[in-house]
């Protein structure tokens, strides 16, 4: 569909950039597609498809059976018969602590697999946003490696003429020569690059994405950082989809401690009972005739454990154990998330700083070279000097375009790592895009 689409563009003349995707555009697709997110969606409905089997122990256990025999006596009352029957059971817990606590558990188990699937779709956005915006990186440093290559060319072809008219040394056509050389190395190393951005993008919806509306750099600007670290900190600790799904881990891991226990609790069961039984003898006697036995039972079963060789006491170690381990990797995840934290909050502050920093770098730069290609026309500069500040120029370029990139990423993982991160965060991002003209 979208091939065919493409062709129509390309036949009615029109730039296939007015076929590109937006972020959002991708996004949908991946959350649709992901392979990751189904695969935890479908995992989270098997978790709260087991409350439906936790809550079937409750409710009554209902059994039909069916029965057919032969008898032969062989004693001195010797007799054939042939019996047939039919029976209904119905049991009914009445007290089975397990149960109910295997149903709260299963119900809390769900619950954190629901956490799980939103920490998923806050990944997949995440991810999403990174794979696009590594291919808007490739494309730009393929377009500066190109450029760069293309005015190294122009000034490797001067400096054969200035040669070839007597006005230069050979080996400012061989200094222009290998730093051409170098440039064509880079533009093929950026074609590669931007090749593998264009799968990494692919994995997330399975389909090729060859056009994508780009950043509007007239209308970027970074947000000043508003809030502290500590406050981003306590939004963590309220907020984090991490920290949640351990909170209830552990809580599950105490439950399952006194389910252990519950191993040692008598059951109570409310039992009934119908059946039919008929009996067909090969001759009737006096005390043997062809005849129905119709008999219906109700009654309570209790049952009280003993001794299980200690099972019992074996699982609830092994559940107090799990219980230490559930905590301590709830300590564990908190203390990795402040790090990193930290870390995004220095790395969105440090972004705003290399921002402003390259844009006055790529301003340097282009005097630079202008002032450098002057010098060189009267005899001040060489040529080395004109190519080491076109090449300089074309980095800072690529260092600022990094930059806001790095931004944008660096803000949507700290908001992640504080579990703020929504579909609205794209939203904005989307809006700052444009279709590259």
């Amino acid at each position: 569909m979208k091939k065919s689409l493409l062709s129509v563009f390309i036949l009615l003349g029109l730039s296939p950039w007015a076929y590109a995707e937006s972020l959002l555009d991708i996004y949908h697709q991946a959350r649709e597609k992901d392979p990751q997110l189904q695969e935890t969606l479908a995992q989270r409905n098997v978790a709260f498809e087991k409350i439906n089997e936790a809550d079937a122990a409750k409710l009554p256990q209902i059994g039909l059976d069916a029965n057919a025999n032969y008898l032969k006596s062989n004693n001195d009352d010797a007799y054939t018969a042939r019996t047939t029957g039919a029976g209904i059971t119905l049991t009914q817990a009445l007290f089975r602590q397990s149960v109910w606590m295997n149903s709260d558990i299963t119900s809390k188990q769900a619950m954190a697999s629901d956490v799980a699937l939103n920490l998923e779709k806050q990944g997949l956005m995440l991810r999403t946003a990174q794979a696009y915006f590594s291919v808007l990186a490739a494309q730009d440093s393929l377009e500066y490696a190109t450029t760069n290559e293309k005015a190294l060319q122009r000034q490797l072809d001067e400096t054969q003429q200035r040669f070839d008219v007597g006005m230069t040394a050979i080996t400012d056509v061989q200094e222009a020569k290998a730093v051409h050389d170098l440039a064509v190395a880079d533009t093929i190393n950026a074609q590669n690059a931007l090749s593998n951005s264009y799968e990494a993008l692919r994995q997330l919806t399975g389909t090729e994405h060859r056009y994508l509306d780009v950043l509007n750099i007239e209308r970027f600007s970074p947000t000043p950082m508003t809030q502290s670290a500590e406050q981003w900190l306590k939004q963590a600790q309220d907020h984090s989809l991490a920290l949640n799904q351990l909170r209830i881990a552990k809580d599950v891991a105490k439950q399952q401690i006194d389910l252990a226990k519950a191993g040692h609790l008598p059951t109570l069961d409310l039992k009934l009972g119908a059946n039919s039984d008929y009996t067909d003898y090969e001759k009737n006697t006096a005390s043997r005739e062809d005849g129905t036995v119709n008999e219906g039972t109700i009654g309570l079963q209790f049952n009280l454990p003993l001794y299980s060789g200690g099972a019992t006491q074996s699982q609830v170690k092994q559940a107090q154990f799990n219980y230490v381990a559930a905590s301590e990797s709830l300590e564990k995840t908190y203390r990795s998330m402040q790090a990193d934290l930290y870390k995004n909050y220095n790395n969105v502050f440090a972004s705003i700083g290399t921002i402003k920093a390259y844009q006055q770098s790529v301003i340097s730069a282009d005097s630079a070279l202008t002032a450098t290609q002057a010098g060189y026309q009267v005899g001040t500069r060489t040529i080395v000097d004109v190519l080491n500040s076109t090449t300089k120029l074309y980095f800072a370029k690529q260092k600022l375009s990094d930059a806001r990139y790095n931004y944008i990423l660096n803000t949507l993982q700290l908001k992640q790592t504080a579990g703020t991160l929504s579909e609205q965060d794209l939203l904005d991002i989307n809006n700052g895009l444009m279709t590259k003209k």
